[in-house]
Parts: structure tokens; C-alpha cells; sequence
């Protein structure tokens, strides 16, 4: 009998019945628009006010550094696109890496188009910055580094910690795009030394369209988006108000459970990637045993198409994703397996699994027995494989 098993938490996560209890009341009984000033909206927007003291408390922060936005794509792009603003009037440079979410890669690219210099730091084979690396490309006329915290295909967590600490003596401004981290590692502002970090909600069980964007004190960006000038003239648009409510009660029970479900997890996850690399011939593990996000397990196997191996998943009720699920469509090989040093034909056939609160032992030991009749299935179909095992 098929089982329904959900293996892509890095995509996004089930909104939580706490965050969804959270939500409610702002749709229906406490819908004042925090901008007007009649007692009734001026009470939603002290309860805005609290909710972002909550959250500024989940990162180490203070309140009036935390910005509500849509989402981590609109924090990437506001933190650098602000930067540049702020910092290179008449051009300047930019250090990141080559395995960045797109929303931090097409944003710097749009920026190498208006003047600036761009450059994107190799990895390891694991996936990892090396921050002597970092150091090494600093120069007079560097604006910004931007290093993600937990890459989203592979899980590597880079670190960050280190980077901070070269940045933060360079006197060069440091952002780094926690989306995949926040919610499942340990984010202290402070420890980490970063100026701008991004975050999610739907990342961590709470409402998509939701996220922030921490600033530390006292630098202040261009706003990216004009109008009625709400969160402190900073980010114009009526307040999410719901969503902010969702993503903050998310956020704090994330964080308050983190301990014990990182290490559930990582136990879950350890036993998946054993399965699988002794269950599949010439199948290999992307990114490190070691520094990775407790769910994320992801793999490459050889002679088969990423694509196939999905859709077969579907069809015996596996969610699974090839690659990020921001670019899934996409024929071409992973941005990120290529910067690890695999070859095209060996990057196509990847396959990641992320594992979440709903994840079981009884889930892992159904993509155990599964994932390996897949992958022989459709090798067995393949002319490739006939000739790589004669």
C-alpha cells in the first residue's frame, strides 16, 4: 500500500496549528490597519510592535532592527541591492559565493550590470567557504560580503561565525541569507557577527508571503519599495499583520524546541543517507556528513535523470525535489552541484530529501525501501548503465 511521505521541508513546511491559532484572530476580530489611528488599529499596531520584539528575541536582536518583508527573496534583494545604494554610489565590490540561492546570484549579477564588481567565491567539494577565502578577496573598495548561512540543495552549513569576524574587522558590512538555517541551527546575531540577515517564515512552519530582514543598528538602508512609508518608513506597504503574527509564533516555537528536534532529526536523516548509499550502487552523498542541516539529506546517483527519479517518487506518494525547488523546472544541472566539482552528467541525476517535524521512522524506512527500487528500475532502462557495469 502506498504511503504519503512530504521530503521537501527545504521547499516549504506545513503551517503549524500554533501559527495558524496565532493568525486567526487578525483576519475576522483584529484587522485594523496598523497606519490609522483610531484605538482599534492602534491596538493591532502595538501588537505589531510586540511581535517584533518577539522575533528580534529569537535572533539575538534588537526590535528596532528587525523589518517585516514578503519573504527571503525580498530581504536578498533588499539587503544588497541597499548596500549598493548606500555604500557604492559610484560602484564598488561584492563578495559571495558560487552556490548562493538565486535571489542573492541574480541580484549581484543585475548589480556586476550596473558598475559594480562581483566576486563569487569557489566552495569545496562539500560545499563549504573556506574563509581564508574570504579574507583573500577583500579589497580597498569592498562594499558587502554575502555568504549564505545553510545552503538549500545540499545542506551544508557554512561558517558563518568565522566570516563575521573577518568582516567585521575589514570594516565591511556582512549579509547572510539564514533562510534555510533560521528555525533548525542555533542564529545569534551578535555570536555571528552579521550586519543583514534574511529570513523566511515558511521555512520553518510558518505562513508563506512572510519574512524579515535584520539591520543592525545604526545603519539604516534605501528603502526598496516606496509609498505610504510603513515599518518606520523602511518598507512601504500595509503590514501583513496575520502573517506576521503566524510567523512569529512559528518562529518562537521553532526555537524552543530546536534542541530536541535538531537532534531527532539528525538521527532520521543519518539513517537515510546509511540507507541509501549502502542500498544504491555508485550512488554518492552531495555536501558534508558534518555542518549540515539536521534534515537534509541529498544524492546523487549515477546513470539516471533527476527528473525520472521524481516522478516515479510521485507515483509510489513521495514528495522529493532535484536541485532547489525555486528552480525544479529547469533542464539544466544544479548551480550548486557543478560549484562542488561534479560533472554535468553525474549533476543531472541528483535527488534531495528534506526532512521536517512530521517526518517518522516509519517515513524513512518507506524511502528506504522505495528510493533503491526506483533507482534500478530506471537503470535498468538505461543504455548508459548497460555500459558503465559491462
Amino acid at each position: 500500500m502506498k504511503r504519503f511521505v512530504y521530503a521537501d521541508h527545504a521547499a516549504t513546511t506545513a503551517l503549524s496549528d500554533h501559527a495558524l491559532q496565532a493568525m486567526t484572530p487578525y483576519f475576522q476580530v483584529k484587522y485594523g490597519n496598523p497606519s490609522s489611528l483610531y484605538r482599534f488599529a492602534q491596538d493591532t499596531k502595538a501588537e505589531l510592535e510586540q511581535m517584533r520584539a518577539r522575533v528580534a528575541a529569537c535572533l539575538g536582536a534588537l526590535p528596532e532592527e528587525i523589518t517585516f518583508t514578503s519573504g527571503g527573496t525580498e530581504s536578498d534583494n533588499w539587503a544588497l541591492l541597499g548596500v549598493a545604494e548606500l555604500r557604492g554610489k559610484k560602484g564598488g565590490h561584492i563578495i559571495t559565493s558560487a552556490v548562493e540561492h538565486h535571489a542573492v546570484l541574480h541580484t549581484a549579477q543585475y548589480l556586476e550590470k550596473q558598475g559594480f564588481e562581483v566576486t563569487y567565491l569557489p566552495v569545496d567539494g562539500k560545499g563549504r567557504v573556506n574563509p581564508a577565502d574570504v579574507k583573500t578577496a577583500l579589497r580597498s573598495d569592498t562594499i558587502l560580503i554575502s555568504i549564505m548561512a545553510a545552503n538549500n540543495e545540499i545542506g551544508a552549513v557554512q561558517p558563518i561565525e568565522e566570516i563575521g569576524a573577518i568582516a567585521r574587522e575589514a570594516g565591511v558590512l556582512f549579509h547572510t541569507d539564514a533562510v534555510q538555517a533560521v528555525g533548525h541551527v542555533p542564529v545569534d546575531v551578535e555570536r555571528w557577527k552579521v550586519d543583514l540577515l534574511s529570513l523566511s517564515a515558511h521555512k520553518f512552519h510558518g505562513p508563506r508571503g512572510v519574512g524579515a530582514l535584520y539591520v543592525k543598528k545604526p545603519l539604516r538602508l534605501p528603502p526598496l519599495i516606496h509609498g505610504g512609508g510603513q515599518e518606520r518608513g523602511r518598507r512601504s506597504g500595509t503590514e501583513n499583520v496575520a502573517g506576521i503574527a503566524g510567523m512569529t509564533a512559528a518562529l518562537e516555537e521553532a526555537v524552543a524546541g530546536l534542541e530536541g528536534e535538531s537532534a531527532r532529526l539528525t538521527a532520521l536523516r543519518d539513517r537515510l543517507i546509511d540507507g541509501i548509499l549502502a542500498a544504491v550502487p555508485r550512488s554518492r552523498l552531495t555536501g558534508p556528513r558534518e555542518n549540515r542541516l539536521p534534515g537534509a539529506a541529498s544524492f546523487v546517483f549515477e546513470c539516471v535523470e533527476g527528473e525520472s527519479i521524481l516522478l516515479r517518487l510521485d507515483n509510489e506518494g513521495i514528495c522529493a525535489s532535484s536541485g532547489s525547488a525555486c528552480s525544479s523546472a529547469s533542464l539544466d544541472p544544479s548551480h550548486v552541484l557543478l560549484a562542488i566539482g561534479l560533472p554535468h552528467e553525474i549533476a543531472h541525476g541528483s535527488l534531495r530529501l528534506t526532512l521536517g517535524r512530521e517526518t517518522s521512522g516509519e517515513d524513512v524506512d518507506y524511502l528506504l525501501k522505495v528510493i533503491p527500487e526506483v533507482v534500478a528500475g530506471l537503470r535498468e532502462m538505461s543504455p548508459l548503465w548497460e555500459t558503465t557495469v559491462s
